[in-house]
């Protein structure tokens, strides 16, 4: 069911200082970036390794988000290779879906859950065009 850990996600309130020290002191490389529906800087994506990522969110005060969010630990992301096989075995243990299976921006498809202490849970089937399998 779970095939690997995908990403962990966190929101930074420096992007710049983030990648600094992400990409400068511990060696990640920057693989790509998505922008968000206008079209604005969303998420930068720093390979680890093959299919597994370091998420960074624009977090802090900028022009875009004028209130920023909390900084630091956003969601974890477990890789499965059937989004609807999983989807369907949390229903059945009686965990709430917060998000039904659906198709993201970045073409792969997701649902997400909360654990117990209400800590974000993403799962996620990678699509084969996705910039995560050509990264």
């Amino acid at each position: 069911m779970i095939t690997g850990l995908g990403h962990a996600a966190f929101m930074t309130e420096d992007m710049d200082a983030s990648l600094k020290f992400y990409c400068d002191v511990l060696g990640l490389k920057k693989a790509f970036e998505l922008n968000n529906e206008r079209g604005e800087p969303w998420i930068v994506y720093l390979k680890i390794c093959d299919e597994q990522f370091l998420e960074l969110f624009y977090g802090g005060e900028t022009r875009q988000n004028p209130a920023p969010r909390q900084i630091g630990y956003n969601h974890l992301c477990l890789q499965v290779d059937d989004i609807h096989v999983v989807a369907n075995h949390l229903r059945q243990m009686g965990v709430h879906l917060d998000v039904e299976p659906k198709q993201g921006m970045d073409l792969n498809y997701q649902c997400w859950v909360r654990d117990p202490d209400g800590n974000r849970i993403e799962f996620m089937q990678l699509h084969p065009d996705s910039p995560q399998k050509r990264a």
